[in-house]
Order: structure tokens, then C-alpha cells, then sequence
């Protein structure tokens, strides 16, 4: 299923800044009638604010919360376009002292926090014949030694994301999963990658994978080459239907 932004109402956790800003400058530059900023910190939108007037609306949410996003959902009925960007991402390899404290904390926020969003969300999108955007990793697919509970963690919530292709597609809600190489954020910084892809390439390929009706995105140069070798076990296995 496609679904164009122009005309939707998004809404996008961890707008602020990074990729999610970058989303959100994307979708309103295709033509989005209002986006959502689901942000813990509703004083980081300002920039946003006056550049975009009430095309943005900010609103507290902690995807860590499940009543606040609960909370969330209940605040925006008109929502087609979920977009879950917001997680967190800190070095830790496997056998770190901290490593059970660090595999629990990102849990929390990069895996239940999709499922946060999507039980609270899923009603709204399956009358709004809507899409929901899940933000996940090349390292979902490939565990990083040095960021080993973040690619754990990554890895849960593609897991996820292709149980919800399952249950919401034949509902009418496009799901599409985001599958970027480092990115030139804080959070690329911190994990020690360098000259990492521009937050605009993810934004524009979100447009355009939702447009034709793509599960899989693979944005940028790195996870392109992700993407050729992951290809067929994703067609065969993924993508098939191994219920026939």
C-alpha cells in the first residue's frame, strides 16, 4: 500500500532535532497539512514553531510512558502518519560490566517503546487508513561489537516491525521500516562514526518509500550495500508469506 504526504496530518517522536526534525522539515515541504512534534522537552520546538506557525503543533511525550503515550494518541484522532524516530544509542559491547543496565535501558525506549507507540496508535491509523514509520538501524540486521546492546535492542524492534506488517497491512495501515547506516547526528557522534549520511536523505526516502508502498528502507550509501546483500534472504524469508 502507498500513501502519499501531502494533505496528511503526522505526527513524529523526537522532532526536535536530528532525523526527526529532518522528517518533519521533509514531510511539510511535500505538502503535510500539520505535523505533530511528540517531544519530552516541549521548549526544543521553538525553531520549528516560528519557521512553520501552526502547521506544527508540539506536544509532550515520553515513548518510555506508556500513559503518556496513551495520552498522546488520545490527543491527535486526526493522525494518518506515525513516525517512531525517537530511541537512544550508547556504546556497549557484550560483555561490559554495565551491560545488562544498558540492554534494559534501550529496550525500554528503542523496543517497547515501539510498542508503546503502536497499540496506542493502531486504532487511530486503521481508520485513518494511515502509515506508521518505525525508525530502526542497519544494525538491526547486524550486530556491532562496540554497540552490541543498541543493535539487540535494533534488532527487537525490526522483529516487531515485520509482526506489525502482518497484523495491520491487511487493515489498511502501511508499515515501513527505516534502515539507516551512521548518520551525521549526536547520537552517530557518540557511537564514534564519522562522516555519516545527512539527516535529509533519511527524510526524503521516507517520502518516497512511502509513496510506493515499500516495507524496507535502506536510505543512505552504507546501508545501500546493506541492502544488495540482504536482499534475497528479505524477498524469500521476510517478505514471503511461508504460511502457503
Amino acid at each position: 500500500m502507498s500513501i502519499s504526504i501531502k494533505n496528511q496530518v503526522a505526527l513524529v517522536t523526537g522532532a526536535n532535532r536530528g532525523i526527526g526534525k529532518a522528517i518533519t522539515e521533509s514531510f511539510l515541504k511535500h505538502g503535510a497539512k500539520k505535523v505533530y512534534l511528540a517531544v519530552r522537552d516541549t521548549t526544543s520546538t521553538q525553531e520549528l514553531e516560528e519557521t512553520y506557525g501552526d502547521r506544527v503543533v508540539t506536544l509532550e511525550a515520553d515513548v518510555s510512558n506508556t500513559v503518556s503515550i496513551q495520552k498522546l494518541a488520545e490527543q491527535t484522532p486526526d493522525v494518518a502518519i506515525v513516525v517512531n524516530n525517537a530511541g537512544i544509542g550508547s556504546p556497549c559491547a557484550t560483555l561490559d560490566e554495565d551491560v545488562l543496565e544498558s540492554l534494559t535501558k534501550q529496550l525500554d525506549v528503542n523496543a517497547f517503546g515501539l510498542l508503546r507507540v503502536a497499540t496506542s496508535f493502531a486504532k487511530t491509523l486503521e481508520k485513518n487508513k494511515g502509515a506508521l514509520v518505525q525508525l530502526n538501524s542497519v544494525a538491526s540486521i547486524k550486530n556491532f561489537p562496540h554497540l552490541s546492546t543498541y543493535s539487540a535492542s535494533k534488532a527487537a524492534s525490526y522483529s516487531l516491525t515485520q509482526g506489525l506488517r502482518a497484523e495491520l497491512c491487511p487493515k489498511g495501515v502501511t508499515i515501513l521500516s527505516v534502515h539507516p547506516g551512521p548518520v551525521d547526528t549526536e547520537m552517530g557522534a557518540a557511537a564514534g562514526f564519522e562522516d555519516g549520511a545527512d539527516t535529509s536523505v533519511i527524510a526524503e526516502g521516507i517520502v518516497t518509500s512511502l509513496e510506493a508502498g515499500d516495507f524496507h528502507l535502506f536510505p543512505d550509501e552504507m546501508a545501500k550495500q546493506f541492502e544488495d546483500a540482504y536482499s534475497n534472504f528479505s524477498e524469500k524469508i521476510v517478505l514471503a508469506d511461508l504460511s502457503e
